[in-house]
């Protein structure tokens, strides 16, 4: 025969992980298809909210990061300026002093000119940017063979391949270069024959559509002297170190030279990629927010189809607090499961766009864009901020239903058809 159990015994069986176990039973009832159907729109919604909010936000996270390492390869992290305009040798003493600064790999000097250059498929001729380099030096070079003139002395050019496609050429055809100099302080037009010797490929739309590499003694020729202002741009190992280097540089440099890095030269662009991934992420939470009513719903037909339970699970001396906790575990459950589902479709889908490059510009486009192919990089404190954002607003959401369970009258409960 069985007796009867102490009250205070059977308090002290439901507390502890008893609000977990109760609350697993409901989420896994099968009673109701009504509540089973309501379930399962929540969680799917909020797993629709989240995998938008990763992808969205590994969007904007790879553009930034791809925009910046292609502006870094093209141009340097730090870049140095003659500061008075007039021509400055770099003195051995300082570049040496340069290359001990840590980070630093190498320094290349670099110059720059306008022009337009013509082929037989296009005798009307391209704008283009005239970019002077050593061989291998600086961060978008060329090589000592591909810089090197050819049997019959015409000098060398490296064409961005959609230059190349551009003007239908392939290496080994011959162009016809008119670029803008300089001559006793007036505009000069100069001539040139170039071989095409290579191409290249960045990524970046603006370099690879106009960005033509000669060899800077060339450059600076067409420019009007036989040596001109020289740009250093030093090649470092970590693009974000780049303000420190840039500070350490200045030392050494001022006050003949200017520097500065591609943090100060893209500033406004950067903070606007940054401020506008801020706006889409509050933006696509209003979907997460919206999901959450659905799970407050479920909630809501569970304490109506358990109110018996309830007012049960009261009447053997559940106190009110524990009562809302499992509750709050129900609609936490759903809230987890719909966040963990959406984070690994979100995920799945941005590795298949990555791998695949299945987000590309046509070459109009992407001169608006800067790149060609849009990477998603998912980002584990971007992932944080999406889950807990999505499991705040979903425990919010559950409160007001669970604090009413709570409060349901155990008697009325029990007589409750």
């Amino acid at each position: 025969m069985r007796t009867p159990q102490d009250p205070s015994t059977v308090e002290s069986a439901l507390t502890g992980p008893l609000s977990w176990v109760i609350a697993w039973r409901f989420l896994r009832g099968r009673r109701s298809r009504l509540l089973n159907g309501t379930a399962r729109a929540a969680l799917l919604s909020t797993a629709l909210g989240v995998m938008a909010m990763i992808i969205a936000m590994a969007l904007m996270t790879g553009y930034r990061e791809d925009l910046q390492s292609k502006l870094v390869r093209g141009n340097g992290a730090v870049i140095a300026y003659p500061g008075g305009g007039e021509t400055v040798a770099l003195a051995p003493n300082k570049k040496r002093a340069l290359l001990a600064i840590p980070g630093v790999q190498r320094i290349g000097r670099v110059a720059y000119s306008q022009g337009s250059l013509a082929s037989s498929a296009r005798p009307e001729g391209v704008e283009v940017t005239l970019r002077g380099v050593d061989a291998g030096g600086g961060q978008l070079a060329a090589t000592a063979e591909q810089l090197r003139p050819s049997p019959q002395g015409i000098p060398a050019a490296v064409l961005g391949k959609d230059l190349a496609e551009k003007l239908a050429v392939r290496p080994g055809d011959v162009l016809r270069l008119v670029a803008l100099g300089f001559q006793a302080g007036r505009p000069h037009f100069r001539y040139q024959s170039l071989r095409v010797s290579g191409t290249f490929r960045t990524g970046f739309a603006e370099f690879d559509r106009s960005w033509v590499l000669l060899d800077r003694a060339l450059v600076e020729r067409m420019m009007g002297g036989e040596t001109a202002n020289e740009l250093l741009e030093l090649t470092v190992a970590d693009p974000e170190a780049a303000p420190r280097i840039a500070e350490a540089a200045t030392r050494v440099l001022e006050p003949d030279f200017v520097v500065t890095d591609w943090r100060k030269l893209n500033r406004e662009l950067f903070t606007a990629l940054k401020v506008q991934k801020i706006v889409l992420f509050l933006v696509l939470l209003m979907i997460v927010i919206v999901s959450t009513f659905n799970i407050a719903s479920t909630l809501v037909v569970l304490v109506r189809e358990r109110m018996r339970d309830v007012g049960l699970l009261g009447a053997l001396g559940l106190d009110p607090g524990k009562l809302r906790l499992v509750f709050l575990l129900y609609g936490g459950f759903l809230g987890i499961f719909g966040t963990l589902l959406g984070v690994l479709a979100g995920w799945g889908i941005c590795w298949v766009l990555t791998t695949f490059e299945l987000v590309r510009f046509d070459p109009e486009v992407a001169t608006v864009y800067f790149i060609s192919s849009v990477p998603f990089h998912v980002e584990p404190w971007d992932v944080l901020a999406v889950v807990g954002s999505a499991l705040l607003v979903t425990l919010l959401a559950c409160f007001i239903p669970a604090w009413r369970a709570a409060r349901v009258d155990p008697s009325s409960a029990l007589r409750y058809e």
